[in-house]
């Protein structure tokens, strides 16, 4: 199924993990993520960076320029070098102000060029990207100054003339006429443009907006209409002050607020072993200094606030202590490897089916007992490939018996060969050979997927034949296999709860059976398709069999379409297809379609499989496409 689209932009999946390596190498954290947005910004809450969208329809050297420019920015300046205490305070002034947008526009843009002169200090092969991002953004400001002016956006209009100003390379750079008020200002903008070239730090460029924002909050009416740079309102207080030791105390009150009247004299019981808690039952203190936090409990006079004046014995426990050895009478070793077990590896993802899959979950359903009428129209697919299966059975046949029967030659050991004239011949003659006996049976396994979105409608059938085709010559040449149709539930689905249906018609272990085949009529076209969390699901399973080949085939007719899944759903499946083939997973995707393919979808899938993508332009072709595949696969397994 495909959402309505009013901004139908393709997503570079390969492009778009390439910034996203280029952002954790340069910020040296592997858990900042890269998301594309309206305008570039780094959140530091989040750990987040946002590139821009400002970029798109350019040339690709451009585009890959910008791109790469706000990676940069973000993963090298902002991260390391902008104070967001001072952003705070900023953000604080704005509010104060008739012209917030002007403010924080103009702030944004001096911060960024403070931090580019930082990024290539220190890192000079970012010159490049960055020549090529100021001189779109001066085309791009000059254009927008002409149409302001003639508009009379005079504030927006001014906005564009300081940016020019800012990232002129000329001392005299000329700005036409906005407005007579503003062109009154105009030599107090020049001047303080000057001084941005000197700021050291975020707090200088706050001081220097300031007082820009102060002159012309008298002389400007109306804020700015437009948005060029985006400085998000977030909550930077939260990033002031780390954990403290206040954070780790108890601050909520006890439910009973009694108090014991006995008081510490130092005459009280000592309990050696025993570890005792103060609660309404007990009657006494004790002068052990190690105490629990109850929710329910009575006061005592004892210090809570300050440190506990140290005594003889805790010198004694503390030799104790270090010279104390493992005990021979309990082993716990096993407890603490199911312990160790139990915690995820270092590096592991926290998300096992993707971080854009975290509410996705799946619903499995089993295959019912087909009916009549399924069972006909599966008869009636059998009899269409019946050449085909034939055809390869036979091919499959021959070739494993020759196998079966064809010596290894030529080789440093084994059986001596009986033609000895090499020896004499060759300087390095191989006068061995083997004769091994093959296994008759092909060891591979195979499974299929099969999109059951919505848009699938008028292709299901013909997809249904090729699998049948797939599961018939499978069969015939004992291959185990299963097919799954998946899809997941536009109804039900919400920001915290994806569910995903995986209806497994054909399992691994009944694939072989004679009568296995009409549960597969059962696949029909349903709603939407996560495709990265399906094939994920499908790799753990596959990688559950023993067989030394292991090949997924997915069936779909388009990009993924799914519940929060539009942005980045291409970026998950094309992570989803890299993880199944680091485990030895061959993944190969067919491309349905009832016409001619365009040219950004042919992009897409070959964004997502790579090479390893077949386009089929008319469904109507799928057996004839399908049996070279097949037959070159089976040929791999032999």
């Amino acid at each position: 199924m495909r959402f309505i689209q009013f901004n139908d932009k393709k997503i570079d999946s390969f492009l778009f993990m390439e910034l996203a390596d280029l952002a954790k190498t340069l910020s040296k954290s592997a858990e900042i993520e890269v998301e594309l947005g309206y305008r570039s910004y780094f959140n530091p809450i989040e750990n987040k960076i946002i590139i821009s969208h400002f970029w798109d329809n350019r040339p690709d050297k451009d585009k890959r320029n910008g791109l790469t420019s706000d990676i940069f920015l973000r993963a090298i300046g902002s991260k390391q070098f902008t104070d967001f205490q001072e952003v705070s305070a900023f953000m604080k002034l704005c509010d104060n102000t008739n012209l917030p947008s002007f403010a924080k526009q103009l702030f944004m843009v001096c911060e960024d060029l403070r931090l580019e002169e930082l990024c290539k200090k220190i890192r000079p092969g970012t010159k490049k990207a960055f020549y090529h991002r100021k001189r779109i953004y001066r085309n791009y400001f000059k254009d927008q100054l002409h149409v302001n002016i003639v508009k009379s956006v005079h504030t927006d209009a001014l906005f564009n003339a300081l940016f020019l100003l800012v990232t002129s390379d000329s001392p005299i750079e000329e700005i036409p006429s906005i407005h007579s008020d503003i062109d009154l200002v105009l030599p107090f903008l020049r001047n303080e443009v000057t001084n941005f070239f000197d700021t050291k730090t975020t707090g200088d460029v706050v001081k220097i907006c300031s007082r820009i924002v102060d002159v012309l909050d008298e002389v400007l009416s109306n804020d700015m209409l437009n948005t060029y740079f985006h400085l998000p309102e977030l909550d930077y207080e939260s990033l002031e002050d780390g954990l403290t030791f206040d954070d780790l105390t108890r601050n909520d009150p006890l439910k009973n607020n009694d108090r014991l009247k006995d008081a510490k004299k130092g005459d009280e019981d000592v309990h050696e072993e025993k570890l005792p808690t103060w609660h309404q039952e007990t009657s006494k203190t004790t002068k052990s200094f190690l105490k629990f936090d109850l929710e329910q409990g009575s006061k005592t006079n004892l210090i809570g606030e300050g440190a506990r004046e140290g005594e003889d014995a805790d010198q004694a426990l503390g030799i104790v202590q270090g010279s104390s050895q493992k005990s021979s009478n309990k082993d716990y070793s096993k407890m603490e490897a199911m312990e160790m077990n139990d915690t995820p590896n270092k590096g592991e993802s926290a998300f096992e089916y993707g971080k854009e899959n975290k509410f996705a979950y799946p619903v499995f359903i089993k295959a019912r007992k087909p009916t009549n009428t399924e069972i006909i129209e599966y008869d009636e697919n059998k009899a269409v490939i019946a050449p085909y299966q034939k055809k390869m059975k036979q091919m499959i046949i021959k070739i494993l018996e020759h196998k079966k029967n064809l010596p290894r030659s030529d080789l440093h050991f084994g059986r001596l060969n009986k033609k000895l004239v090499r020896l004499f011949t060759e300087d390095n003659p191989r006068m061995f050979y083997k004769k091994d006996q093959e296994s008759p049976q092909i060891d591979a396994v195979f499974s299929l997927l099969v999109d059951c979105s919505a848009s699938m409608y008028d292709k299901m059938k013909q997809t249904k034949l090729g699998i049948t085709l797939f599961h018939e010559a499978l069969k015939s040449v004992r291959v185990p296999h299963q097919v799954t149709g998946f899809w997941e539930d536009t109804n039900e689905a919400t920001s915290t709860k994806q569910p995903n249906y995986l209806q497994t018609v054909i399992d691994f272990s009944s694939s072989l059976t004679h009568r296995q085949g009409p549960e597969i009529m059962q696949l029909e076209p349903e709603e939407d398709n996560r495709d990265g969390f399906a094939i994920r699901m499908l790799t753990k399973k596959i990688l559950e069999r023993s067989e030394k080949q292991k090949f997924l085939l997915v069936f779909s007719d388009g990009e993924p379409a799914a519940f929060d899944y539009e942005q980045n759903g291409i970026i998950d499946t094309y992570e989803a297809v890299l993880d199944a083939r680091k485990y030895g997973i061959e993944v190969i995707n067919v491309f349905l379609s009832n016409g001619e393919i365009e040219e950004g979808q042919k992009k897409t899938i070959q964004n997502i499989y790579g090479k390893y993508s077949i386009l089929v332009p008319d469904i109507d072709e799928l057996p004839d496409v399908l049996f070279p595949l097949l037959k070159k696969l089976l040929y791999k397994s032999i």
